[in-house]
């Protein structure tokens, strides 16, 4: 059987990358023993490949009061809802190592409302549901119920652009034809 594509769109090889992002990308591929595919296909376009992670890190990789891992219930979420394959096992990986639990990413994937996650929690992911789904219809209610969690208007901006963010990421994702690295499936179980 032979492995079917990364991506339906041109991948480029790593050595013919400018040397910034091949330089990220090694490092990647050192720190978890592969590259993930997602690297691959957005290297097709430098420019934005850049702009991608750049906000991807901003977003992600901040201190505060939501955690790594709430951040990853939220993509992981929001991923399913938008039926992006490669985010939801992808990021699902990634929540399973940050919270420590081999369940919890199946968990919210399937359905978070029935999850074992805190009653806050709960409220950052009904919130970033709506964000994805219908942004259109947020508004100071939704916002003074996350406040009644203890969530800051800082707290609530994050929230907004993870799930705001990893709906584009999520869009991409499935017209790319992106498919999730077989490694994925076993992390963190």
């Amino acid at each position: 059987m032979t492995t079917p594509a990364i991506s339906r769109f041109p991948v480029p090889e790593i050595s013919s990358l400018p040397e910034d992002i091949r330089t990220r990308i090694l490092a990647v591929q050192e720190k978890s023993g592969f590259v993930p595919n997602v690297f691959l296909t957005l290297a097709h376009r430098p420019d934005e490949f850049r702009a991608f992670f750049a906000y991807h890190d901003a977003l992600m990789d901040k201190p505060g009061p939501i955690t790594k891992a709430e951040r990853e219930m939220i993509v992981v979420a929001t991923s399913n809802a938008n039926q992006c394959q490669y985010c939801v096992v992808a990021h699902g990986a990634i929540l399973r190592i940050r919270a420590k639990n081999p369940l919890i990413a199946d968990q919210i994937a399937v359905n978070y409302r029935k999850a074992d996650i805190t009653p806050r929690q709960r409220a950052m992911l009904d919130f970033a549901m709506k964000v994805s789904m219908q942004a259109y219809e947020v508004g100071d209610a939704d916002i003074e119920a996350l406040k009644r969690h203890d969530f800051t208007e800082d707290d609530v901006w994050d929230i907004a652009a993870i799930a705001a963010f990893f709906g584009m990421s999520n869009r991409l994702a499935n017209v790319t034809s992106m498919r999730p690295n077989d490694e994925f499936f076993a992390m963190g179980r």
